[in-house]
């Protein structure tokens, strides 16, 4: 397909795989670094898709790990100067370009600190490389297309191998069947493609993932929102029940990350609550309970362990989002007022 963002997005198998191959090792030898210098905690520090990911990582090291984690607040360090005490942190710096100076920014504060940082970055000369200690590099090649596909995954790949080395445990082993789960996600692009022309009338929707999937709701949300102009708003699905879920109405799209077991029964009842009230729903993963003839279905079934899932259930949402944004006669590869590289301070 003559599209940039089309082809990195087929892509992404193919970059785990290299990832897995030629970063099994130096992650490794970080993790047993990292395991003699004794942290509390986890801080991670991201913008945008990259932020995606440390939402993933929040879980990852929670469960995996069981370290508590914290998001950062970049602006108390570049806006405010008034960093929190972060010396007793393993601090982690997210970003596929490395370019953005608030999360450079944290991770010098943290160097400052003596705590230890990583940088997971596509930039191996980016400013976030040279602001931490250790860098985890995504080789992912270069991202051509505005919006992030392969330098999202590989950075979830990243996160999940270095969790692991925490552990000592051989992160090839575990991360074995993520590749073969990406190429199937590749392939429900037709029934990706049939649900963006279902709605691809709507201005306004809501994505709504639980668990490991709420991750993959903010990141289908965004893509939809900078592709296709829709004003897509993600939600877990215990939020959205907090009084969000009285706007799903009148045909307004409701798409639901169903992968995996742990919410199913919640996600099935919350669909038919919204069906009620008249909204249309897309239903991306596993179908055994809660379909119904009326929705989108984007099939997708995905094996164990559940915290994997995430680096391939958001495949069909970047099929969804590119083939919304044709079906509302915009160009996947050149969204609208932005560009390639954002840098906030």
């Amino acid at each position: 397909m003559d599209s940039l963002l089309w082809n990195e997005i087929q892509e992404q198998p193919d970059v785990i795989r290299r990832l897995v191959a030629e970063e099994g090792g130096p992650i490794r030898r970080l993790g047993a670094e990292l395991r003699r210098k004794p942290f509390r905690f986890i801080f991670l520090a991201a913008r945008g898709t990259s932020d995606n990911a440390a939402r993933y990582g929040q879980y990852l090291f929670g469960a995996v790990n069981r370290l508590p984690v914290a998001l950062a607040a970049p602006s108390l360090f570049s806006v405010y100067r008034k960093p929190p005490n972060i010396d007793s942190a393993l601090v982690i710096g997210i970003s596929q370009s490395g370019e953005s100076p608030d999360i450079v920014g944290v991770l010098e504060e943290a160097q400052r600190q003596g705590a230890p940082t990583v940088a997971i970055t596509n930039q191996a000369d980016s400013p976030l490389a040279r602001a931490a200690a250790h860098v985890l590099l995504l080789g992912a090649g270069e991202e051509r297309s505005v919006a992030a596909t392969k330098t999202y995954t590989s950075q979830l790949a990243a996160l999940a191998m270095l969790s692991m080395a925490l552990e000592d445990r051989p992160a090839d082993d575990a991360l074995a069947p993520v590749v073969s789960w990406m190429e199937a996600a590749l392939k429900t692009e037709p029934e990706a493609r049939a649900a963006a022309e279902r709605i691809a009338d709507s201005d306004r929707a809501v994505v709504i993932g639980r668990g490991y999937q709420y991750c993959t709701a903010f990141e289908i949300s965004l893509k939809i929102k900078e592709l296709a102009g829709v004003e897509a708003e993600p939600y877990s699905s215990a939020d959205f029940q907090h009084g969000p879920k009285a706007m799903a109405e009148g045909g307004m799209p409701a798409v639901f990350i169903t992968v995996g077991p742990m919410f199913r029964g919640e996600t099935a009842s919350l669909a038919d609550a919204v069906r009620g009230q008249g909204a249309r729903v897309v239903l991306i993963g596993d179908m055994e309970t809660g379909a119904q003839s009326g929705d989108s279905k984007i099939p997708l079934a995905l094996g164990e362990p559940e915290w994997l899932t995430p680096i391939a259930a958001v495949i069909p949402g970047q099929l969804l989002a590119f083939h919304l944004a044709r079906a509302r006669g915009l160009d996947p590869d050149q969204p609208r007022h932005i560009r390639k590289v954002t840098r906030t301070s």
